[in-house]
Formats: structure tokens, C-alpha cells, sequence
């Protein structure tokens, strides 16, 4: 009955490291590996939004600091709309998804009443890349579309 019992723990453990490892090689936390993710090693890490209402693009970037994804959202001629820190993109279907703890994100000025409400307790952004150079971001009561920007 014992040896049935050790077997039995084994069998879990290995599942459960199966299950991980699994998890693990659907999600990015890195460039490096958010460009492997997306399968585009050429990945931009800077996307300007286009056809917004007001005339001021979102200017997206997803860079590495400290080891580690960051995306900023900055409101041209504003500031700091959003950023994630310690971000994770995992790949849900044949999108991504960028999930945030309310201590993952930070709003800023620039950030709307809805944008506040919206993520007060974190929230997903999801990432759609159904055309090469257009990327569609969106969040509950939110969404744009977005083209690589040109470097500075």
C-alpha cells in the first residue's frame, strides 16, 4: 500500500512539472523571449497608435528592464498613461495576453476615469497581431490599433 502511495506522489509530481513547463513555454517575461513567443525576431519594441480620436497617439513600448518586460503606454503631448512592470505575456489562442496585479501597473496623469475604474485591481490586456506590421491592443473599455513606430 505504501509503495502504491509513493508511486501515486511521483506520478502528480511529474504531471505537475509536465503541466509547468508547459505553461512556462506559452508565456515571455523577457524580449528575448516575448520575440521566440511571437515567432518575429525582429519583434518592434515601440508602436504608435493609429486612428485615435483625439489627435494624440499612444506610444507603446515593450522593453527589458532589470531583467524583466516592461510596457509603457505614454499619451503624446500628455505623459504616462500606463505602465507594467514585471509583465507576463502568455499566448491564449492565436493571441496574447498581458495579465497585471494592481501592484504590476501603474496609471498615469494621462490615464482616463475608465482606464482608473477599469484596472483598479490589474487587469489583461490582450495583444492581437492579425496583420504583420498592426498590432490591436485592448483592455475592458479600451482598444487601439497600433503600427511599429519609427525610431528616433
Amino acid at each position: 500500500m505504501r509503495n502504491s502511495y509513493i508511486a501515486f506522489l511521483l506520478l502528480l509530481l511529474l504531471v505537475s512539472a509536465n503541466v509547468r513547463a508547459q505553461d512556462a513555454s506559452g508565456c515571455a517575461s523577457t524580449l528575448h523571449e516575448l520575440r521566440k513567443l511571437v515567432g518575429d525576431p525582429s519583434f518592434p519594441h515601440r508602436w504608435e497608435e493609429v486612428a485615435m480620436g483625439d489627435g494624440k497617439p499612444l506610444v507603446v513600448s515593450v522593453v527589458e528592464r532589470n531583467g524583466a518586460l516592461l510596457i509603457e503606454f505614454m499619451k503624446t503631448g500628455e505623459g504616462l498613461w500606463a505602465e507594467i512592470s514585471s509583465a507576463v505575456v502568455c499566448r491564449k489562442g492565436a493571441d496574447l495576453e498581458a495579465r497585471m496585479s494592481k501592484e504590476q501597473i501603474r496609471l498615469g496623469p494621462a490615464s482616463n476615469l475608465v482606464l482608473r475604474f477599469a484596472l483598479a485591481n490589474g487587469g489583461v490586456f490582450t495583444l492581437q497581431r492579425h496583420v504583420p506590421n498592426q498590432l490591436q491592443i485592448a483592455t475592458h473599455g479600451w482598444s487601439g490599433r497600433f503600427v511599429p513606430a519609427a525610431m528616433d
